[in-house]
């Protein structure tokens, strides 16, 4: 049995640790790390499933950004324990956090990842956005999270974005 919660700033380390333990070293020197450089994450996105013992078995984190002048989250990291893996943790952290975000009022969500996995959250390559090199554009996907394409026309240089409200 998991339980689902806003991370809290007393979580930020055993956060860090799962994600330590799922991603290769020198994580942080990818691209979408320099846009998290001197920006809070969106507190009410980034959740965590704890097990019946209390551990962090997943988590996931959102951060705003700029997409040329249009608002947008990006998400990233998500990460499941490799103990729990297997289990959908991940997926149900994406389904509730987006879920949180369209009732947030946010039009949009970018992410760098894999697109067979991303593509059944409904997330789909974006042409517009150029992500801060190197980065691989088919890497590159959108969601919309309003009733129409929120990415229609969006474009430009992705950069970190640190103004209040969207």
């Amino acid at each position: 049995m998991y339980r689902l919660a806003q991370e809290q700033p007393s979580d930020w380390w055993e956060v860090e640790a799962l994600y330590d333990l799922c991603f290769a070293p020198g994580r942080e020197m990818l691209s979408s790390y320099r846009l998290r450089d001197g920006v809070d994450p969106v507190p009410e996105l980034c959740l965590l499933a704890r097990g019946d013992a209390g551990a962090v078995a997943a988590a996931i984190r959102y951060w705003p950004v700029r997409v040329g002048d249009a608002a947008a989250l990006l998400l990233g990291p998500v990460a499941t324990h490799p103990i729990h893996q297997g289990e959908g943790l991940a997926a149900l952290l994406i389904g509730e956090s987006l879920a949180i975000a369209r009732r947030a009022g946010w039009d949009r969500v970018m992410l760098v990842g894999d697109a067979p996995y991303y593509g059944r959250f409904g997330f789909a390559r974006l042409d517009g956005p150029d992500m801060p090199p190197p980065t691989n554009p088919d890497r590159v996907l959108g969601l919309s999270l309003t009733g129409g394409d929120a990415w229609a026309g969006v474009g430009g240089p992705v950069s970190r974005w640190t103004a209040a409200g969207h």
